[in-house]
């Protein structure tokens, strides 16, 4: 068992390091179907598990610059609320229709990291016709009661499937701030970490958890982000993104099938 944990863990941080995200759509279904450990707990873990590996990474990438501390407080603080909503509903709702959901985030992250990259949207465009190009600032200013809105509605996803969210967060991070794939990463990470933490208290004292478990399973995780930030620099991004595409439609019918059966 010592063994799984540490490749369970080590995939964990490997995914995080190389994307910003992605965390728990391997370490709840490693959990689960590696370890034997229990569906619900097993998303209760995952979101600890990544609630500790995100904040480390997303400490590094402040340090970096690379994270916008705005945008975090305002997604945060109502994903925040989403999540421990969330979290509250996953404890009453049948384990099955949890698994299903999850099978379908995946499907729609890999749909995602399967698309090719969009052509950016004229910052004049953002302005209006004919008007004055919108600074970064002001860009920020003006949407962010779709950023709150964006964080609640992922937030309670979070919280019900055990999905940190990243997959959602970034490209909403892109599409509403305009700022650039590095900050959103950053910027994704440190909402990841918040929200994680919130979800894990939604579970906490309802599900049972296996100390143990999780912390060697985050010990692993944690190494394993800063071997997948290097690991990213030795291939072109688009290259990694398809095959971890490829990769979640494989669990996630998995997953469904398992759901349903």
């Amino acid at each position: 068992m010592f063994l799984l944990v540490i490749l369970a863990g080590a995939a964990t941080g490997i995914v995080l390091g190389l994307f910003g995200s992605g965390g728990s759509i391997i370490a709840m279904p490693a959990l689960m179907l590696l370890l034997d450990v229990p569906a619900k707990s097993a998303i209760a873990m995952s979101l600890g598990i990544v609630a500790v590996t995100a904040s480390i990474s997303a400490w590094d990438n402040w340090r970096r610059g690379n994270v916008d501390l705005k945008i975090s407080l305002v997604f945060g603080f109502f994903g925040v609320i989403g999540t421990y909503g969330g979290a509250r509903l996953g404890v009453v709702t049948p384990v099955a229709v949890q698994l299903g959901l999850f099978a379908l985030v995946m499907y729609a992250a890999a749909w995602k990291m399967l698309q090719r990259k969009p052509v950016p949207v004229p910052s004049a465009q953002l302005a209006g016709a004919g008007g004055p190009p919108l600074s970064e600032e002001e860009t920020i200013s003006a949407n962010l009661t779709h950023i709150a809105a964006h964080g609640i509605g992922v937030g309670v996803l979070t919280g019900l499937v055990g999905v940190g969210g990243g997959f959602l967060i970034v490209p909403a991070l892109v599409l509403l701030s305009g700022i650039p794939m590095k900050m959103a990463v950053g910027t994704s990470l440190a909402i990841v970490a918040a929200k994680s933490y919130a979800g894990f208290a939604g579970y906490f004292g309802a599900v049972p958890v296996d100390w143990g478990i999780m912390a060697s399973f985050t010990a692993v995780t944690v190494a394993g982000s800063f071997a997948g930030t290097r690991l990213a620099q030795r291939f072109s991004q688009e290259t990694l993104k398809r095959a971890f595409g490829w990769f979640l439609v494989a669990v996630a019918t998995y997953l469904l099938f398992k759901s349903i059966l």
